[in-house]
């Protein structure tokens, strides 16, 4: 075992015997830290200086409690987060979650995530991650919006544009924002660059929410791309039916591809013509249907209880789009067995650790979402450079400038991968570079 390896490891057990219970963010430490040992190896001086365990800190966790009450006049209380990861790059930047799964576990592996993540789009963020246990569903407009300016009356306190710029996530769509922002105005100012997300009318930007799916699909292009082929023709399972979901097909349709699945919480529909987009959007945008609405409006396509990915579908791509840990081993080795050769992952860490293995082990493309996921934040920073211009760009130049910095992302994960004789493990090379950068900016900023 070299010295790199030793360090690796001793931080590993170091954190679980401080946090056995933080199981997620276990996970994404797990999944990243053996990945950077060829750099540590070439750069012994990050392990003298211990900058992993710095790393694998968060600067600053706030937790406080969120009282609101409902229609009924009844007093409500949920625990409210945000969990500021670190800022060497920029301000905090990621969003807000509201699901009744939120905890801090989640909420260290997505803001850990997100540190890196931001780092691979060059555009001066930091990382960070929020939110709430509260339930959006089956609640009221005004349940929400009294929710949120509970939620705010405590998190304006930690937030600024030059600060920690938060959004949306699940759960966390543009009424959400703007209840949180017109909560944030009344106690602070008006400051356009305090929360990206926002209804376009004050301060959003165009393309945010099809933002991270579009960037999902030019990141599969690209990489197609390098190995010489493209997305026509190309057939494509997916997880889930929200935004990520409904525009990663919306922009696959566009580039010739045939998108043939999505997902909900009960099941998954298989349409083997190509999903019907416009049908789609109508049942979970307009009618906020389950996926059932779709086989009924559509009898040739199937229905089917259960994950998408224990299905018998023949593909030539996977990308899951719902949740964390949708993907097992034994999920993965069934749709590889059934032809997919290119997995990108659209949700943060759909995949466990057994899966990546098995994709790696069998030769399939992996785009980590750290990578192919980065298209919603980029937009996000591209909106808070929009706040601070106080100008709008039109819908072709962020689109524009989306598909750039897709592209630059994958060219770095290539070349940092083939750099350190791993050519073809975009993980790897997403990792060390975004490492890299993060961690040689906290040495040139005395935090040792």
């Amino acid at each position: 075992m070299t010295d790199a390896q030793k360090y690796i490891t001793a931080v590993q057990e170091k954190l679980a015997q401080k946090g056995a219970w933080e199981q997620e963010f276990l996970q994404a430490v797990q999944e990243f830290l053996p990945t950077i040992v060829p750099f540590l190896e070439e750069h012994p001086e990050y392990i003298e200086k211990d900058i992993v365990s710095l790393l694998v800190e968060p600067e600053r966790i706030i937790q406080f409690r969120v009282p609101w009450q409902d229609d009924e006049g009844k007093r409500q209380v949920n625990r409210g987060y945000r969990v500021q990861f670190n800022s060497a790059l920029g301000p905090y930047k990621g969003g807000l979650r509201l699901h009744p799964s939120v905890n801090l576990s989640i909420l260290k592996f997505l803001g850990f995530e997100q540190v890196f993540k931001n780092s691979l789009t060059d555009l001066g963020i930091g990382g960070g991650k929020g939110g709430s246990d509260f339930d959006p569903k089956g609640k009221s407009d005004d349940e929400i919006m009294r929710f949120c300016q509970s939620f705010m009356t405590e998190l304006a306190r930690h937030i600024g544009p030059s600060l920690d710029v938060p959004a949306g996530d699940i759960g966390v769509g543009g009424r959400e924002i703007g209840f949180l922002f017109g909560m944030y105005k009344r106690l602070q100012q008006y400051d356009a660059g305090v929360l990206t997300g926002k209804p376009l009318n004050f301060g959003g930007s165009l393309i945010r929410t099809e933002a991270t799916g579009y960037g999902l699909v030019y990141f599969v292009k690209h990489l197609l791309a390098d190995q010489g082929t493209t997305l026509k023709g190309k057939k494509v399972i997916l997880s889930g039916s929200g935004n990520v979901s409904i525009y990663a097909i919306e922009k696959l349709i566009e580039l010739g591809a045939i998108p043939l699945t999505c997902s909900d919480s009960n099941g998954c529909i298989y349409d083997p013509a190509g999903i019907d987009l416009a049908l789609l959007k109508e049942i979970k945008e307009v009618k906020r249907e389950r996926l059932t609405s779709y086989q009924a409006a559509r009898p040739e396509a199937q229905y089917m209880e259960g994950s998408v990915w224990d299905q018998d579908i023949a593909a030539d791509i996977a990308l899951p789009c719902a949740t964390q840990n949708e993907i097992n081993g034994t999920q993965a080795q069934n749709f590889i067995n059934h032809g997919v050769k290119l997995v990108a992952e659209g949700a943060n860490m759909p995949s466990s650790n057994e899966a990546i293995a098995l994709y790696l082990a069998n030769d399939v493309y992996y785009g980590p979402a750290k990578a192919a996921n980065a298209g919603g934040v980029a937009v996000s920073a591209l909106e808070m450079s929009q706040n601070a211009q106080r100008l709008s760009w039109s819908r072709e130049e962020v689109d524009h400038r989306l598909d750039d910095i897709m592209e630059n992302i994958f060219l770095t994960c290539r070349n940092t991968a083939e750099r350190y004789g791993l050519k073809n493990n975009y993980v790897a090379g997403a990792n060390i570079a975004s490492f890299e950068k993060v961690a040689h900016a906290m040495l040139l900023q005395g935090l040792v």
